[in-house]
């Protein structure tokens, strides 16, 4: 085998890796939520010990800190609430729907990219937001509840909130050229931090989450669990860049997919939870209008 088979074979381990890692990862954050742990505490405590591993071994690259640009800031708060509302989003909420509602990033970034980029739209890009917009209405309308398709919880309105926070992420990322990838990595943990510490309050003045427990809280099992989510976190967002850059936006988007199949296996096996058939059919909408909007990115490439 070639040295550049090799390398895309290790791109697209990375990418499948970091699937598997954000398919499976809301079930430790809901151990430790079970245990009184609050996503918000939880998600502050995991990215502290992710900052202090990573820093560790880029310790030679802290300089460099001090000399970012004040543009920095703003990948932090997007990326840092993106991550946090994630986390509470799969605590709470139903992970399928969830996950699906995440993936309506495809049809933001289309928006985004289009008016703040000044990307042109493929015609494909097009059909997708439609599609993605149908998918969403088969998967969120339910005249019971309410006449309009709206999210039915707040897990859910922090997952859409959190996809749209995801595209917005990615286009900072992409202006953002001037940042190396440790860099990027290092703003988006210390922005989860960052957004914890500001979540906290407002959640104590709501009475939504309890406060933040102390270090001696937590048992030999609860830090472990921690140290296992924050290596997790680590090793797939340094895989998953390195893979979105040997591999093609077109390939990548269908290898992405691999984490809604994990999501799927594991809600079912771990917490007992079905889709119903609207939700399938609204998901399976939404998944085809993300891989017709990848295509639509790859077309304006050439």
């Amino acid at each position: 085998m070639s040295n550049s088979q090799d390398k895309n074979t290790f791109a697209v381990f990375g990418l499948l890796f970091g699937a598997l890692c954000w398919g499976i990862i809301w079930y430790p954050y809901r151990l430790m939520n079970d245990a009184g742990v609050s996503g918000i505490a939880s998600s502050f405590y995991t990215y502290c010990i992710a900052v202090l591993i990573a820093g560790v071994f880029c310790f030679r690259h802290w300089r460099g800190a001090f000399k970012l640009p004040l543009s920095v800031v703003w990948l932090c708060i997007v990326a840092g609430w993106t991550n946090l509302s994630y986390v509470l989003a799969v605590i709470d909420g139903e992970i399928m729907r969830v996950m699906l509602l995440f993936y309506l990033s495809p049809l933001w970034t289309l928006i985004l990219a289009h008016f703040w980029l000044k990307e042109k739209t493929h015609f494909a890009g097009y059909v997708a937001i439609v599609i993605s917009l149908f998918g969403a209405f088969v998967m969120l309308y339910d005249p019971n509840i309410s006449p309009l398709p709206l999210p039915q919880n707040s897990a859910e309105w922090l997952a859409l909130s959190a996809g749209i926070g995801f595209s917005l992420t990615n286009v900072i990322t992409r202006k953002a050229t001037y940042l190396s990838l440790r860099a990027k990595s290092f703003a988006v943990w210390f922005g989860v931090i960052g957004m914890a510490l500001f979540m906290m309050p407002v959640s104590k003045i709501l009475n939504l989450h309890e406060p933040l427990p102390s270090i001696d809280f937590f048992s030999g099992t609860q830090w472990l669990i921690m140290i296992a989510i924050a290596l997790s976190l680590i090793t797939a967002t340094f895989l998953v860049q390195y893979g979105v850059t040997k591999v093609t936006a077109t390939r990548a988007s269908v290898l992405f997919l691999f984490e809604l199949i994990v999501a799927a296996i594991a809600s079912y096996y771990l917490a007992n939870e079905t889709m119903q058939i609207n939700d399938w059919i609204g998901g399976s909408l939404i998944v085809f209008a993300g891989l017709l909007a990848n295509y639509g990115y790859q077309q304006d490439a050439k």
